[in-house]
């Protein structure tokens, strides 16, 4: 997971994580119960859903940093059913309980993070080699693509511009195998070519609005040349 994202700006990207969090818990920590559980722009998903994985993804980082940090093997991966089944149960949960859990698993992953010195210690993220550094990118991946799907009125413009430019490196190299047709992406910091094919579609957006199209968070229409192209959602 290095085609883009090589040298990944560890500091910056902690500290736009560390915005991007308190965002996020400044929106949530005003929801009803009601609104904790109304259906999200995730098919099958309420807020509630949302919220739990974004704190189980906390807990998995934690952990993978914990391990790292001890000279452990890293945990053994979680099955498909149990992280379905985990997220059942947590969505079932009052909108306290949701808040404080995402608080507090927020608060532990970055207790760990500041006990790390060597962020370019080897670790494997998503079935591919990388390092420490791509879980901090992962991360604010994480919580601003997350946010968008709180359906709170986020526009993916509001993401700061430099973060964005990482943002959407990093979904280039998830996107890297992906079915897509030949693309050529120009953004505001960098130009890439995915997919497959000989002559590559042009599309042109900011960084921002480029990360969101192809996680899947923003319609062709909120960027050029993209007509009836829907990349699928990315988590």
């Amino acid at each position: 997971m290095s085609q883009y994202t090589g040298s990944i700006p560890v500091e910056d990207v902690h500290r736009w994580k560390a915005e991007a969090t308190q965002r996020l818990l400044g929106f949530t920590i005003g929801l009803s119960d009601e609104q904790w559980h109304a259906p999200s722009p995730l098919p099958g998903w309420s807020r509630a859903h949302i919220a739990t994985h974004l704190a189980r993804g906390a807990d998995r980082l934690s952990a993978l940093i914990r391990a790292v940090l001890a000279g452990d093997p890293p945990p053994p991966p979680v099955s498909a059913a149990e992280r379905q089944a985990e997220l059942e149960a947590g969505a079932d949960r009052g909108g306290l309980d949701l808040q404080i859990d995402l608080d507090t698993s927020a608060g532990a992953l970055q207790g760990i993070i500041e006990r790390v010195t060597d962020w370019s210690t080897p670790v494997v993220l998503h079935g591919r080699d990388a390092t420490l550094a791509a879980t901090a990118l992962g991360r604010l991946h994480e919580v601003c693509v997350h946010h968008l799907d709180l359906d709170c009125a986020l526009s993916p413009d509001a993401v700061d511009p430099a973060a964005a430019g990482w943002l959407l490196r990093w979904v280039l190299d998830l996107r890297a195998d992906a079915d897509l047709p030949a693309l050529q992406l120009e953004g505001e910091s960098l130009t890439a070519r995915i997919g497959s094919g000989v002559e590559p579609r042009r599309i042109t957006g900011s960084d921002a609005r480029l990360w969101a199209w192809l996680s899947g968070r923003l319609p062709a229409s909120g960027v050029l040349g993209a007509d009836g192209l829907q990349p699928g959602l990315l988590a």
